[in-house]
């Protein structure tokens, strides 16, 4: 058995982790189907109106309105297909990941499967430079349970799925993604202390074929995360299982490293039957 060991420190301190934001007790429908149409823009790179309805559960008419309201603010407009893409006023560009869609629509079937199995939160995401973005989530059947990351821009070094893509990177782009003066502008320096111990770890990921995430984002959450790689073996995403962290060793122990392993094969079958590569 792999060693792994639920109690490492992560390499800053818990107070400095930023908490996934909860769903508003009282949240306004209108105003959350909009916001997700944004994330969906921005991490897509295009959607069609009937693929923004069946998104989010509403009449076209509805996502009509809704997309009408974002390209009037400069969120989103209509290219010469009639799709809709990101507008000037996004601020962040999309992904730049054509096949993200494709690849979601894969992945959902196989991460119900094994949400099923773990009965635990399954996490679909791909990696944006040193960020990771959650293209889909299938959340677990315990009442204490991991939520929807669906949308949500992460660390790439501090989660198990950014982490487990990270080290399939030559060296020479890992000190320019962390160390470089890009990095330093960006906010996205490790330090020198902690740099050596983090290229270890990602050694030790090579060797495991998984990566951990024991609270390195959120207090009280652990993960494990396995890379997807396309027909080519590039790495194109990475599914992770996150657990309550008191929940994570009895989840472990009970076969989790290869009950994801199987999936991601398995996964990684239609992946190759399909045109699901970066460009």
């Amino acid at each position: 058995m792999q060693n792994i060991n639920p109690g490492q420190a992560s390499r800053k301190p818990a107070q400095n982790r930023k908490p996934v934001q909860k769903r508003p007790t009282y949240s306004i429908d209108a105003v959350d189907n909009a916001l997700q149409l944004l994330q969906l823009l921005r991490d897509g790179g295009a959607l069609r109106l009937k693929d923004a309805a069946a998104e989010l559960a509403v009449a076209p008419s509805t996502a009509h309105r809704l997309l009408a309201m974002l390209v009037y603010r400069g969120f989103a407009v209509q290219d010469e297909n009639r799709r809709y893409v990101p507008g000037p006023a996004m601020g962040v560009g999309p992904a730049g990941l054509s096949w993200t869609r494709l690849l979601r629509n894969l992945a959902q079937p196989h991460m119900e499967l094994l949400s099923s199995r773990l009965d635990e939160t399954v996490n679909l995401m791909v990696r944006v430079g040193t960020k990771v973005r959650f293209l889909s989530t299938v959340e677990g059947g315990n009442v204490l349970r991991i939520g929807d990351r669906q949308g949500t821009v992460m660390p790439a070094d501090k989660t198990s799925g950014g982490k487990v893509m990270l080290a399939e990177l030559d060296p020479a782009m890992i000190e320019q993604l962390f160390r470089s003066q890009n990095a330093e502008i960006g906010g996205d320096t490790i330090p020198e202390a902690e740099y050596q111990a983090f290229l270890r770890e990602l050694d030790s990921i090579r060797a495991n074929g998984f990566a951990a995430n024991f609270e390195g984002t959120e207090e009280g959450v652990s993960a494990l995360g396995m890379a997807l790689h396309n027909r080519h073996g590039q790495v194109v995403g990475a599914l992770s299982v996150a657990t309550p962290a008191t929940r994570f060793r009895k989840v472990f122990d009970a076969g989790l490293v290869a009950a994801l392993r199987e999936t991601c094969r398995q996964l990684e079958i239609d992946i190759a039957a399909n045109p699901a590569d970066p460009e």
